[in-house]
């Protein structure tokens, strides 16, 4: 008898990811839900025995999808996928009752032990595998959507994807560093005109006066710049969060605070691009853009010549100190292409088994 498999992400992408590293020996007939509202219906109608369950999500998260699973004592059991890896994440999720916690990109090898350890999958070659592939071809026929992106929209949820997990990285770095929780968006990837970008922030960002830290990245065919942008009310936050010894004056060990926050984010966010991208990034050194400044004056020199742009915007925040600052992640038009065509040649899609 089969499976039900619910895989709960709000990414096509990782949806069509987290599906192809199944065993393929697995007998499981697998549903598809985008944020956790969809899933509890899904496993209530008895389509989710063992469900995947992404944390970042809208209308409702992995952390709300859990609780509603305990409250009302769903038959299910679920193992957590996430880009988001914070010791804080995996401690909440396993006390409300999940099985385990998986890190994207999956490992397959990882995915298989603990499905086994669990007693959900035995190892066994069933011949009725071809449920996964028929299950697979289902849902990319129903959302009209092949294994390799061809429209924008496509390239932008895998980018999303990409950078989620990238996000993750950078988010546990930090976490580990400042000893507290740290709140991951799902980020939001825009190509705009680059006269564009200070208007989009300006959404974003409704401060009249800000910092930013500025590093340049290269690397066979993808170059970008990575922007910090920091509130100036944040900044006294963050450097009692840091402990930094009263050795200096207020300014200074702003200022340091400002450049340690920003290496560790963008260090460990262009690791996780470069790990999936199959590529290594040469790194210019910080560079601080200004302070106490107007968001438009800090951007209006970095940007303007590379016309279209890529913008990812990541909107980190440790609520219980009531901080919250930017990540920016640009690049120019002519890297896109770079981008699209390592992350499905050469990067994420070569940790899938073959093409199903």
């Amino acid at each position: 008898m089969s499976t039900p498999i619910l895989i709960c992400d709000d990414s096509g992408f990782a949806r069509r990811q987290m599906a192809r590293s199944l065993p393929d020996g697995w007998d499981v007939d697998i549903s598809f839900a985008e944020n956790g509202e969809q899933a509890l219906e899904l496993i209530r109608q008895g389509k989710g025995d063992v469900v995947f369950l992404d944390l970042n999500m809208p209308v409702m998260d992995g952390y709300q999808t859990m609780e509603a699973i305990r409250q009302q004592d769903l038959p299910c059991l679920v193992v957590v996928v996430s880009g988001d890896v914070q010791a804080q994440a995996r401690e909440k999720m396993l006390a409300l009752g999940a099985l385990d916690f998986i890190r994207k990109p999956i490992d397959n090898d990882k995915l298989s032990n603990i499905l086994s350890s669990y007693g959900i999958y035995s190892g066994e070659r069933h011949s009725s595998g071809a449920r996964l592939k028929k299950a697979q071809a289902q849902h990319e026929a129903s959302t009209d959507k092949p294994n390799a992106p061809t429209s924008k929209e496509d390239q932008l949820d895998a980018c999303r994807e990409m950078v989620n997990i990238a996000m993750g990285r950078a988010g546990e770095n930090l976490a580990a560093l400042l000893g507290e929780f740290i709140d991951l968006p799902i980020p939001n990837v825009n190509l705009i005109e680059s006269n564009e970008l200070s208007m989009a922030i300006a959404e974003i960002n409704r401060n009249d006066s800000v910092s930013a830290v500025s590093k340049g990245f290269i690397s066979e065919g993808i170059s970008g710049e990575a922007l910090v942008i920091f509130n100036d009310t944040n900044s006294q936050n963050i450097v009692e969060l840091l402990k930094y010894p009263p050795s200096a004056s207020s300014d200074k060990l702003a200022l340091e605070a400002l450049m340690d926050v920003s290496n560790i984010l963008i260090g460990a966010c262009l690791n996780g691009l470069s790990e999936q991208l199959n590529v290594a990034f040469s790194h210019t050194h910080p560079v601080l853009l200004g302070q106490h400044q107007g968001l438009s004056t800090l951007l209006s020199d970095n940007v303007q010549r590379w016309g279209k742009l890529m913008a990812i915007e990541i909107g980190y925040a440790i609520k219980s100190k009531d901080i919250a600052f930017d990540l920016l992640l640009l690049f120019p038009g002519d890297a896109m292409n770079h981008i699209y065509a390592r992350l499905f040649n050469d990067g994420l899609v070569t940790q899938d088994k073959e093409s199903l």
